[in-house]
Parts: structure tokens; sequence; C-alpha cells
């Protein structure tokens, strides 16, 4: 989280507001209490830079805020019954702005190792804060306002909490998302490495190894081919035919590892749990805190083998991907049944915004080929209403080569 004011049309309103809660505070404090100018005008730089340090120093921009209401609330007399107190107007305004901008970036407080501590327990903390500081006040000084004058701080600063909490929440469901997109590009990438390894091995297997064969078997031929050759002769061709299978022996070794798939799960791979349909319904959730509209049915998941579960995962992982993407707030709706020896995964979303759909295709060409791998199928195609469907049908048989 950077610690710096913000640039361009964002800067400007956030001058704006600070300079706007600075005037107003002020001036509300300066009119409807007992204070002189000057102390009113000091509150008023104190209430603006609690807000301005949202930005400048985030740890510190809630305690100075919450410092700044319990010094008005000690200094100011309300000139009448009728004034607001120990919460002057913009003192409640005031508050909650900082407490919603706060809460909002994650600057709630200090964590662990000076992490920034976003969690929603920490900004209801300060909530609870706060308004222990009106009831304490109230307890001290109960000619100055009455403890009904408290729900207004009370309610606006849960609307505070509650804004912020899901702006926060929505900002790093996004940011889930765009470390999923990057997982599955770095899988796309991986995968090209992977097939272009396979193709080498191919070559290898079907013209080098094809042609070592070849002269193991003359040289061994040669001296009942040839009559007459000398001893020696006949050595020099035992040598050849040795030294070819020994370099047949020694490109076999190299064909396994060139086919050897870094992602199959070996000794010499990353370990760790492969996901499967079971980590759909969490996929779908983090996809759903992003704001997409997305719709999750799985009718059967039971009894498949983990290279199918897979290969579902990551078709709907990339198809929900871009959809998200392509056809910003359509409803994208998913469905995994298993009908026979096969299970079908579709995904199926609404209209496609033709400003964004400019993909490079990568995506699509990456699920048919793990789909091809498992002698599955993949239909993706436009529907009737514009929109776009996305269907594999997998073998649901364990064995799956």
């Amino acid at each position: 989280m950077s610690s710096r004011w913000p640039v361009g049309r964002a800067g400007i309103w956030a001058a704006l507001g600070v300079g706007a809660l600075l005037v107003l505070t002020s001036t509300d404090l300066g009119q409807h209490y007992q204070l002189p100018i000057g102390a009113a005008f000091a509150l008023g730089v104190m209430r603006a830079l609690a807000l301005a340090l949202v930005w400048l120093r985030p740890p510190w921009a809630l305690p100075v805020s919450l410092a700044t209401s319990v010094l008005t609330a000690i200094v100011c007399v309300p000139v009448s019954p009728d004034e607001a107190w120990p919460w002057p107007v913009t003192g409640v305004f005031g508050h909650s702005l900082v407490l919603a901008f706060s809460g909002a970036r994650g600057a709630t407080g200090l964590g662990v190792g000076g992490a920034w501590a976003s969690s929603r327990w920490v900004l209801g903390g300060w909530w609870v804060v706060t308004q222990l500081v009106g009831v304490v006040g109230m307890a001290l000084a109960p000619e100055r306002g009455s403890w009904a004058g408290l729900l207004t701080m009370a309610l606006l600063s849960a609307v505070a909490v509650v804004v912020a909490d899901l702006v926060r929440s929505r900002a790093d469901a996004r940011q889930q998302l765009l470390e999923q997109e990057e997982i599955s590009a770095a899988e796309r990438a991986q995968r090209a490495r992977w097939q272009e390894r396979a193709r080498i091995a191919r070559e290898l297997h079907d013209v080098v190894a094809h042609h070592l064969s070849v002269v193991v078997v003359r040289a061994d031929s040669a001296p009942h081919r040839l009559t007459g050759l000398p001893a020696d002769a006949r050595e020099e061709f035992a040598g050849i035919a040795e030294d070819a299978r020994a370099s047949l022996t020694e490109m076999r070794r190299v064909l396994r590892l060139l086919r050897e798939n870094p992602s199959s799960g070996r000794a010499d791979s990353e370990l760790g749990p492969q996901p499967g349909l079971a980590d759909l319904e969490e996929l779908i959730a983090t996809t759903r805190r992003a704001g997409a509209d997305v719709r999750l049915e799985v009718e059967s998941s039971a009894d498949l083998d983990p290279a199918v579960e897979l290969t579902a995962y990551r078709v709907v992982q990339e198809a929900v991907s871009n959809a998200v993407r392509h056809a910003p707030g359509a409803v994208v709706e998913v469905r995994v049944r298993r009908i026979g020896g096969e299970l079908i995964v579709s995904v199926v979303n609404g209209p496609v915004d033709a400003a964004v759909a400019s993909g490079s295709g990568h995506g699509l060409i990456g699920m048919r080929e793990r789909v091809g791998l498992l002698d599955g199928r993949l239909h993706a195609a436009r529907t009737a209403d514009g929109g776009y469907r996305v269907e594999a049908v997998l073998p649901a048989e364990r064995g799956v080569e």
C-alpha cells in the first residue's frame, strides 16, 4: 500500500475534500460552540490533517482523528441544547470519512512485522472505541448533550465500516483474480515449453534414433554380408556396433528426460495438491467477490481421475476469467455434470462487449490442448444472444492416460 498523495483527478478531489473539511469544521465550531475562532481553526486543521494522513501516513490517520474528537469534546461547549455534543456534525462526518477511507485502503492499524492490518475485526474495533469515547464523554458531562445524540455517530460510522469492508473485499478479490490470470499465463507458457520438448523428442526418436539403429544393424551384419573380411575389419565393425548401441542407449535416456513433464508430479517437480472440482466453489466465490455474477452447478464429481478433475478445473478457471474480462456485468453460468462415461463442463456468459473482446486467443488454444491430452473434446462458440459458450467433454472413467 502506497503512502503518498494520489495523482491526477484523485489527488485534486482529495485536496478539495481536505480543504472543505478544514473550512466547515472551523466554521461549525466557531459558530455553534463557545470556542474562540483561533481554537476552532486549530481543531479544523487537526480534523483536516487526519483525513490527509489517510494517504500521507496511513497508520496515523485514525489515531489523530479520534484524538481530535476527544479534544473537541473536551474544549467545546454548545451555545444551546440544540447543538450536537460530544460529536459535532463536522466531527461525525470527518471521523466517518477517515474510518471509511482507512478501512478501504487497509490502513486500519499496524499488524505483525509492520504489515497493514486490513482485517474487518480491526476496523470493527475502531468503531467500538469511537462509540466508547462518546459514552465516556456523556458520562462525564451529561449537561452538554444527550444520549440520543450518540446515535448519529454510531450509525454513520457503522455505515463507513461496512462500506470500507466491502470496498476492501472487492479489491482483494480483484487482486486474486489477477493472480489467477498470472498463474494461467504461466501454465500456458510452461505447456508451450513442454510441447516444444515433446516435439524435439519426436524428432530425435524418428530421425536420429532410427539412423543409429540402422547403423547398429549394418555393423552387426557386415561380417556376415561381406565375405573375406580380415580380422581387424571384423573388430572395427564390432566396435562401431558397440559404440552405436551405447549412443542409442544415451539417446533413449535423453528422450526420457525430454518427455518427462515437470508438472506431472514426479520427484523432480514442484510438489503440492492439484486443484479439482471440490475447489470450484472457492474459485467462483473469489470471482463473485470481485463483483461478477457467476452461478455454479456441480451435479457429480465422485470417482473421477485426478487428471480429469484438474483439466475440468482449469477449463472453468480460464473460461470464467475470459468471461469476466470480455463480458463485464454479464451473468456467467458454470455447470459440471456427468452423463454416462463423460464429464461435461460448460461455461456460458451473456453478450460480449466488443470493445474489450480482443484477447490473443492463447487461452482457448491452451484449453483445447489440455482437453486433447485426455482425448476429450472442446467446443467454443458464440450463442444466439451474442454471448459465448465453452463446453468441454472429458472421459469420466478412471485410468485416463
